[in-house]
């Protein structure tokens, strides 16, 4: 994916003021409006000169980009991951019709850096006007969204987390630098993976006064090296012996919030799950626990292990572990 010098698309240099930019977008809008330029490639011009803007002229956007470009210009190849750390991702509210123009003309690396659908968080200045961010009234702040990873145990338990979000600071010029700040989060107990946790005006600053966006925190489950989880509901693997599969037996399994005491029936087979009703994650209602059963066979490397499955196979030489198999040979 090639990089994009929105300042050199709208012939500006980096210490640009928002005016400036404002400007630079207007003249070139016009000249290359597809409705009035006689340029053969205006409407790709149009479009570059749009996305450069709609990049520069939001502050938030403006210091991300910057911070891509300081990496760029130190000979960093330019690869940015979805969600780059920058400790957040754009989406934005406002936008609707007159922006201008739509998700699917933004470039690959416009949408790797703020996403699809970023254009509408600052508005896109269309052919009856020049920008939404040109209205004096209130408008809201943009919401931001962050990952937080927890581990099995704390979406049993409730945690805390102290995130370092790098958000932007704007000056009087419209000129911003991401700095880092402290944030303290509750995660609420029984939190599942994928859900979204929503704190509200953490997110990025509204202007003429209108309240800041709101911060959405996806939480990510750590994984475990013994139990899975699917929604609320929570598995682990138990071995067993032969004879507790056969007789039947009581054995200790774990559980993250501690060991319980479990009854084999009889007879069980591999694979069998025994529910521990509520034992899941925390909730209205409470997810439940599975244990897995897993039949474990002792070694046979002594000459004493080889006799006793040596009796054991005597003892039960009728016993056919393959029905299927021989019927289908027949």
């Amino acid at each position: 994916m090639d990089f994009k010098d929105y300042y050199a698309t709208l012939g500006v240099a980096r210490t640009a003021s928002h005016d400036e930019i404002k400007r630079a977008y207007r003249k070139l809008a016009r000249k290359y409006h597809p409705d009035v330029s006689k340029e053969p490639d205006a409407e790709a011009r149009f479009k570059d000169v749009a996305e450069a803007h709609e990049a520069l002229i939001d502050a938030e956007r403006r210091a991300a980009y910057d911070e891509i470009v300081s990496r760029h210009e130190r000979g960093q190849p330019f690869e940015p991951p979805p969600g780059w750390d920058s400790g957040f991702e754009f989406s934005g509210r406002g936008g609707g019709p007159g922006d201008g123009m739509d998700d699917a003309d933004h470039s690959a690396f416009f949408e790797s850096l703020f996403g699809r659908g970023a254009g509408r968080a600052g508005g896109h200045p269309g052919a009856g006007g020049f920008s939404r961010r040109a209205h004096r009234g209130p408008a809201p702040g943009g919401d931001h969204h962050a990952r937080v990873t927890i581990t099995l145990e704390e979406a049993y338990q409730g945690a805390r987390r102290t995130l370092s979000l790098r958000m932007p600071v704007v000056d009087a010029d419209g000129r911003s630098t991401l700095k880092e700040r402290q944030l303290e989060v509750n995660i609420p107990k029984g939190v599942r993976a994928g859900q979204h946790l929503r704190l509200a005006g953490q997110g990025g600053p509204g202007d003429g006064g209108g309240p800041a966006g709101d911060l959405y925190l996806e939480v990510v489950l750590q994984t475990h090296p013994l139990y899975r989880v699917d929604d609320r509901d929570v598995y682990v693997d138990l071995p067993v012996a032969p004879w507790e599969a056969a007789l039947g037996a009581a054995v200790t399994t774990p559980t993250p919030e501690g060991e319980v005491t479990l009854t084999i029936p009889p007879g069980s087979r591999a694979g069998r799950k025994l529910r521990l009703k509520g034992r899941g994650l925390p909730g209205q209602p409470a997810g439940d626990l599975y244990a897995v059963l897993g039949i474990a066979l002792p070694p046979a490397t002594t000459a004493a292990d080889q006799a006793a499955w040596a009796a054991l196979a005597q003892a039960f030489a009728h016993f056919n572990p393959r029905p299927a198999v021989a019927g289908a040979s027949s």
